[in-house]
């Protein structure tokens, strides 16, 4: 719960969150590495299917919150990818 409730705070950039309750089974990133629009961060697995959670835009990882192994809920925060380019206004 703490994790989802955390995702509030941080307007502005993305929170990449759970499609679904399930157990992240990869994660391909760390806090720090810059990703590119559409690249694989995550994957979580409920009931059998595979979601894998991309990056929206390019960016930086600025939060990791899961590990191979977590169980999450719907909705949980798993990660935060703040934009590349902060100043667009």
């Amino acid at each position: 719960m703490e994790a989802a409730l955390s995702g509030a705070a941080h307007a502005g950039v993305d929170a990449l969150t759970a499609p679904m309750p399930g157990t992240v089974t990869v994660v391909k990133v760390a806090p720090g590495d810059e990703v590119t629009a559409g690249q694989s961060l995550l994957v979580v697995e409920a009931m059998k299917m595979e979601h894998v959670i991309s990056a929206p835009h390019a960016g930086t990882v600025t939060e990791l919150n899961v590990t191979p192994g977590t169980t999450v809920a719907m909705d949980q925060v798993l990660a935060v990818v703040t934009p590349a380019e902060e100043d667009a206004s």
